[in-house]
């Protein structure tokens, strides 16, 4: 196999990270994608978050009707507020609700309801490149009582911050032309049972999405933690699970052959944000949690993980349960419930500049290389890799050979490859191997995992 490659750098971050060793770090940063991120206004966040807050109580069991309170009228404001940004997106973004019913006898919500999705689509440009990226939170909201829809339940934090970066990344990004379709979907269901989002999940399946990547922002503003009290505004977790949720027998077999339990699709993403994200937002390390989500609860991502889809969540590395789920009160002068006041506006700037890159650089690179190959017949101590171009979209420049060692978990070494093949001398018994496309703009893909195959 004739070699084709140029080495261009090392991300020895990583390598650091695994063998204590130090190094400097390229970092080559889009002028577009820098002022995105720089646009970010804080004031937008907390004017949306306060809006949210005053509509008392968000719960899914709250009033659909009343103009002023209720998960209704929260539905209603979310609509007009993204609406307000499609004059300036040049045809792009378009706002639609879409009304599921949810609940019943048995259910948490204990009968059943009509609840409302708000999803903003900026849809792509590029004629042949149908990919969609999904970016999710929830505004519905609950106090300590799930079924109390009555009593304040504010839902700063939970999830209002995640909805407040939703509706400034839908701002910005709708003034972007680009090739790839972006859907910011503002979920209800969220706190008895993920319905919003398993009613979306299923659509999407349904009607066939190529849905590359899915990212849901549930809780991004607290930087300070109960009984700790650690403050930090400087680290968020990625959660990606393992071993897909929809892995069958041949699948399985795959997966134990490559030992490849670490390099899921969502394992893939979640590394993908870390680096795309860290590269553009200063003074942030994105933190990469092994695991679908936290102990005992769960986020909207999950129903698209068991419908197929690469999906992750994003969320504060200190949580503070003084203030998730509570009733608004103070007891031996300490405050409990979510609002406004233990908000970290900064961190959530912050946090929502990690989305906005790495979904702006996912969207204007080119698809993700197909059917990467590495070549197991024959012993040897160099890998012979191979891929097939994208099927859609624009035409990648080149392409990026990743390569790990086995105990590290973040991709090492990135070497600039001009062909759809390369062989390199390292052994393939001691590394993992992934292939990105790019574009001449150093825009990235996600990874494709090197499966092995004897031809």
């Amino acid at each position: 196999m004739k070699q084709k490659c140029i080495t261009l750098y090392l991300l020895l971050a990583a390598l650091a990270a695994c063998t204590g060793a130090g190094a400097q770090t390229l970092m080559n940063r889009d002028a577009a994608i820098t002022s995105a991120v720089a646009d970010i206004s804080t004031a937008n966040q907390k004017k949306l978050i306060e809006d949210l807050v005053a509509f008392h109580n968000r719960n899914n069991l709250s009033s659909r009707t009343d103009p002023d309170r209720g998960i209704g009228a929260a539905a209603e404001y979310l609509y007009l507020k993204a609406r307000s940004y499609a004059p300036a997106s040049d045809g792009r973004l378009s706002i639609e609700k879409i009304h599921y019913t949810a609940g019943g006898a048995g259910t948490r919500l204990g009968r059943e309801v009509t609840l409302c999705n708000i999803v903003a689509t900026i849809k792509g440009g590029h004629a042949t490149d149908n990919r969609v990226i999904a970016v999710l939170a929830h505004y519905d909201s609950r106090n300590g009582d799930g079924n109390d829809s009555l009593a304040y339940a504010p839902g700063a934090n939970d999830d209002g911050s995640g909805i407040a970066c939703l509706m400034e990344m839908t701002r910005i990004m709708s003034k972007f032309d680009l090739p790839v379709t972006v859907k910011l979907i503002f979920l209800s269901g969220e706190e008895h049972g993920l319905f919003g989002a398993a009613h979306m999940a299923a659509l999407a399946r349904r009607e066939n999405w190529n849905l590359i990547a899915v990212i849901n922002n549930d809780m991004i503003a607290n930087s300070n933690a109960s009984e700790t009290n650690t403050q930090t505004n400087t680290v968020v977790r990625v959660f990606s699970e393992n071993i897909p949720a929809v892995e069958n027998d041949d699948a399985r077999r795959i997966r134990i052959y490559n030992s490849a339990e670490n390099d899921s699709p969502s394992r893939q993403l979640a590394r993908y944000i870390k680096e795309t994200g860290e590269r553009y937002v200063d003074n942030m390390t994105v933190k990469l949690v092994y695991r679908n989500d936290r102990f005992g609860r769960g986020g909207d991502h999950t129903p698209f993980s068991r419908q197929g889809f690469a999906a992750v969540r994003m969320c504060e590395v200190n949580e503070n349960y003084d203030r998730t789920h509570q009733y608004v009160r103070e007891e031996n002068g300490r405050r409990y419930g979510d609002e406004t006041w233990a908000v970290d506006f900064e961190y959530l700037r912050k946090n929502t500049g990690i989305n906005l890159a790495a979904i702006l650089n996912m969207a204007l690179a080119p698809a993700a290389p197909e059917n990467v190959r590495l070549i197991t017949a024959g012993l040897t101590n160099h890998v012979d890799l191979s891929w097939d171009a994208p099927a859609g979209g624009k035409t990648p420049h080149a392409y990026y050979v990743l390569i790990r060692e086995t105990d590290c978990s973040q991709w090492q070494t990135k070497i600039l490859v001009r062909d759809t093949q390369a062989s390199l001398p390292f052994s393939k018994d001691n590394y993992f191997f992934a292939v990105q496309s790019v574009d001449e703009d150093g825009h990235e893909s996600p990874a494709a995992f090197a499966y092995g195959s004897n031809r």
